[in-house]
């Protein structure tokens, strides 16, 4: 549930060394998770320099299937991840958001989602959502429709193209 697109931010990178962190946390939830959002769209990219303006990395937006949830709980509180209450707990969509804190002040959150009617892909062993699907998941799940990376994606699905790096 990221912020809404700041063209101001145009030019300016995410700290690589934070992005390095953030993903290793993420690697034991490779294969238990789908990945949505930003970090969706990272994982499909080829390698690149990390603008705010391309895709947010502020979040991982998750999904997991119902049979995974409690793993997936397990496994973060495990990973010093603890629950954080917000204004979206109990609404429609099964969502919850954890949270770790490192050293540094930083902050890695999760926004979890439980769904199970899922298009996958797999970019090199990562899941996640697949292009088309994602692009339905702005304005409901994730709220930044307007990042390079969705507009990007959308006009190279309305040619027929499926904007995966693989």
């Amino acid at each position: 549930m990221a912020n809404p697109h700041n063209k101001n931010r145009y030019g300016e990178a995410w700290d690589c060394h934070l992005i390095g962190l953030y993903q290793e946390e993420l690697e034991p939830f490779k294969k238990l998770v789908i990945f949505s959002g930003g970090w969706a769209w990272h994982f499909m990219s080829p390698p690149h320099i990390e603008y705010k303006h391309a895709h947010d990395h502020k979040d991982v937006d998750i999904f997991v299937f119902p049979e995974n949830v409690v793993t997936v709980i397990n496994l973060l509180t495990k990973l010093n991840f603890r629950k954080v209450h917000t204004r979206f707990d109990g609404l429609e969509n099964d969502f919850r958001r954890y949270e770790k804190y490192f050293l540094n002040c930083k902050k890695l959150i999760i926004d979890f989602f439980v769904k199970k009617d899922l298009q996958i892909e797999v970019i090199d062993g990562w899941q996640v959502v697949h292009p088309k699907q994602l692009l339905t998941f702005y304005k409901n799940f994730h709220s930044s429709d307007n990042c390079f990376a969705v507009v990007a994606a959308a006009k190279l699905i309305e040619k027929g193209i499926i904007p995966l790096a693989v």
